[in-house]
């Protein structure tokens, strides 16, 4: 997450417009999932990549790094999909359908973690949020989760200034000190995390807090011709779909 923030400040698309990545991103999010698999959701991910990697200089470790997690899952629920349970053929017995569909679930989900991860890492949230109530989400909604996501950021600061202070002390030196100082961690987290809430409530309160937060927001342009640029990829995608006979 913290890396992720970080390197969404760094993207040289920082200054780009959240829209105009949304409709590319999410447009080639739409091919991946509604297209098929092949070459549909294929070639959604291959374009986002290129522009992740290419104009948008995402680092390629990094990305490589935070997909792992949500690709394990993936590969993970693309396994279940190789065998029957409770079929004629026994208890569990091997899908003659099962790597099919294995491989369909792990090409459309691989492509929509790929777009929603390159979006993460070229537009930071303190960007998107603000932006959202211009559109119709309620206020209150884009409040709750700003506010969460600022939580995120102290809790997991506080969480490595105590673990750090624990192993100084030699609280991770053998087993049973690990589980005790993992308690306390937890414990301690809570308590924090509480105090620091309650002390955020009174200073909204004391600065006349009146349900919306007011923040300042980096005026970029938004022009139809880079939303309409924006979409071009995803129509690419879906005319190659057809063209190499995707439907069929």
């Amino acid at each position: 997450m913290l890396t992720i923030d970080a390197e969404a400040y760094r993207s040289p698309w920082r200054t780009v417009h959240p829209a105009v990545k949304g409709v590319l991103f999410g447009g080639l999010l739409v091919c991946a999932l509604a297209l098929p698999a092949w070459p549909g959701a294929a070639l959604a991910g291959a374009v986002a990549l290129a522009f992740g990697l290419g104009p948008a200089r995402v680092p390629p470790r990094k990305l490589v790094r935070t997909a792992v997690g949500p690709l394990a899952f993936i590969a993970t629920g693309a396994v279940t999909l190789l065998v029957s349970v409770g079929g004629p053929d026994g208890p569990i017995a091997w899908d003659p359908q099962g790597a099919a569909r294995a491989a369909e679930l792990t090409g459309r989900a691989s492509a929509a973690v790929v777009c929603q991860l390159l979006f993460a890492f070229t537009t930071p949230l303190a960007d998107l949020l603000p932006r959202l109530s211009r559109v119709g989400l309620p206020p209150a909604l884009v409040e709750v989760v700003a506010l969460i996501y600022r939580m995120l950021f102290v809790a997991l600061d506080t969480a490595r200034r105590v673990g750090a202070a624990q192993a100084g002390r030699l609280g991770y030196a053998n087993g049973r000190n690990r589980v005790r100082s993992l308690g306390a961690l937890g414990a301690a987290l809570f308590v924090r995390s509480y105090d620091r809430a309650a002390r955020l409530q009174r200073g909204l309160e004391c600065r006349g807090y009146t349900g919306a937060l007011t923040v300042l927001v980096d005026d970029i342009p938004l022009r139809a011709p880079a939303l309409a640029a924006a979409a071009v990829p995803a129509v690419l995608v879906t005319a190659a779909a057809l063209t190499l006979g995707g439907w069929t």
